[in-house]
C-alpha cells in the first residue's frame, strides 16, 4: 500500500494534538521515475522525473514554509533498511521543524501552497509524514 496524502482518521488525530508547541515532521520520500501531473497542468509534457517535480514543489512551497517559521533540521539520502521490511526503500528523508502545528496548518491552507502541492503529488509513489514532539539530543539513547 502506498501513501501520498493523509487519511481522514490520521489527519483528525494530528489536528487533535496540541497546536501551541514545536513539532518535528519526519518526511520519507519515494519518487516516481516520471512525474504524473494531471491533464492540462503546465508541467504535464515536460518529462520531469519525480525528483525534479519534488524540487519544483520545494521551490514553490519553500517561501510559504519559511514564512510560517519552518526549517529543515536534518536531511539525508537513503542507503539501507537496517530494521524493517527488506523490500522497503526510500530515496530521501528529512525532518522539518515548525514552531507549532498552527504554523503547519497555516502553510497547508495558503492558496499558493495549495497550487504548489500538485508538484509533490506528481512526484511521489509513496511517502510518510510522521509528527514528533521534539526532545533533547545527547550522547545516550
Amino acid at each position: 500500500m502506498t501513501y501520498i496524502d493523509p487519511s481522514r482518521a490520521n489527519f483528525e488525530a494530528f489536528k487533535a494534538l496540541p497546536r501551541d508547541e514545536p513539532i518535528h515532521m519526519l518526511n520519507l520520500l519515494l519518487y516516481r521515475d516520471l512525474a504524473e501531473y494531471p491533464e492540462g497542468h503546465e508541467h504535464v509534457d515536460k518529462g520531469w522525473t519525480g525528483r525534479r517535480a519534488y524540487q519544483e514543489y520545494g521551490a514553490t512551497s519553500g517561501p510559504i514554509f519559511r514564512r510560517v517559521g519552518g526549517t529543515i533540521i536534518w536531511r539525508g539520502a537513503f542507503q539501507a533498511m537496517v530494521t524493517g521490511p527488506e523490500d522497503r526503500r526510500w530515496h530521501d528523508g528529512f525532518v522539518a521543524q515548525y514552531p507549532n502545528s498552527a504554523a503547519f496548518f497555516e502553510m497547508i491552507k495558503d492558496p499558493d501552497y495549495q497550487r504548489a502541492v500538485v508538484n509533490r503529488t506528481a512526484a511521489l509513489i509513496d511517502s510518510r509524514l510522521v509528527r514528533f514532539k521534539p526532545g533533547e539530543g545527547g550522547e545516550g539513547f
